[in-house]
């Protein structure tokens, strides 16, 4: 009989012991956060610097909580309509607002005025656009107008897909604009020549990357001034050079969180943590590392060698909302569909 008493207490222990670690393993699993950052095609680099310093920082504030950030790259607007067909990120960092608007205007994910809810319209870092050119550069190219020569072939992503490709082809009318005050039937013809020497349009700005640096095609890579100079870096900075035209565009990269997302996901506090904390002085240390102009001035002060000056030119001040110039330009039928249809007749 004691015997079988102190089996039955051995096995009773055996079952609590049991019962123990699978409350321990659900209760650690069920305190782990996961937080999902839906971000642009050529932003990898930068957050993986980034993650990892707000991870230490949130986790060392909430030691109950992991954290673990995972990351979402693609063409900004493909990265929206993710998350209208059912992707459940809770944060967005992109590269252009339409793509954050449209989360509102189609599905109400986030509120209309998403833009006040941070400074800077809700933009904690900033670019422009620059070319990349082989070494010596030996289609001696310098500005916008030298796109235009018949023996220079360009390469940039798609405009309908991706918000580097809008840049460019705004940042390129701007120029012309300017240059060319009164006279819109010649900036029309001088974008159709700019079109015509596009050797590839891809998806996004890493496919960009990809058909310059290892197809070799093209003879100007043009693309944010921050993946112009992170790919010259990466690749060889004897093997190629940067030049950031004189008159430019400020291309703007809006982040919120995606309200209805992160109540469902139970992520709101760490959601909205994430991105504040992308305006702080330590992140924006990192983000100007990568070559972004950021907005605090101390560190744009410590890192001005990086950023050549350039007069950047606001998209209001030349085309108006990003809804009316994605009407104007980008949509079925716009601008740029008759220039690409123009350019194929």
């Amino acid at each position: 009989m004691k015997t079988e008493a102190i089996k039955n207490k051995l096995l009773s222990g055996l079952v609590a012991l049991s019962m123990l670690i699978s409350f321990s393993i659900y209760s650690a699993n069920a305190l782990a956060i996961e937080l999902l950052n839906s971000s642009y095609d050529i932003a990898r680099e930068l957050f993986s610097s980034l993650n990892p310093e707000f991870e230490k920082q949130w986790n060392k504030q909430h030691p109950q909580d992991k954290l673990v950030i995972k990351q979402s790259h693609a063409g900004s607007s493909k990265q929206a309509l993710a998350i209208l067909h059912g992707l459940r990120a809770d944060v967005v960092t992109y590269n252009q607002v339409t793509d954050i608007q449209i989360l509102h205007d189609r599905a109400e994910l986030i509120p209309a005025d998403w833009q006040q809810r941070l400074p800077n319209n809700s933009s904690p870092y900033y670019s422009t656009m620059a070319f990349l050119v082989r070494k010596g550069n030996p289609k001696q190219i310098h500005t916008w107008d030298d796109l235009l020569r018949s023996d220079v072939k360009l390469i940039f992503p798609n405009p309908k897909t991706s918000g580097n490709g809008r840049y460019t082809y705004l940042a390129a009318w701007g120029a012309f604009q300017q240059k060319n005050p009164n006279a819109p039937k010649k900036v029309h013809q001088l974008m159709q020549r700019l079109l015509r020497n596009v050797a590839v349009f891809d998806t996004g700005g890493r496919g960009a990357t990809t058909s310059f640096i290892e197809r070799e095609l093209g003879d100007v890579l043009v693309s944010f001034e921050s993946e112009i100079n992170n790919i010259r870096k990466q690749y060889g900075e004897d093997k190629y050079h940067v030049i950031v035209p004189s008159v430019n565009i400020r291309a703007e990269f809006p982040v919120t969180w995606v309200d209805k997302n992160v109540k469902k996901n139970g992520t709101e506090a760490v959601a909205k943590a994430y991105v504040n904390y992308l305006y702080s002085y330590e992140a924006q240390n990192i983000i100007a590392s990568f070559n972004y102009r950021v907005l605090d001035k101390e560190v744009m002060a410590a890192q001005q060698s990086r950023f050549p000056a350039t007069e950047l030119f606001r998209l209001e001040e030349q085309f108006g909302s990003w809804p009316q110039v994605m009407k104007t330009h980008f949509n079925s039928g716009g601008v740029f569909d008759r220039l690409m249809m123009e350019e194929r007749e």
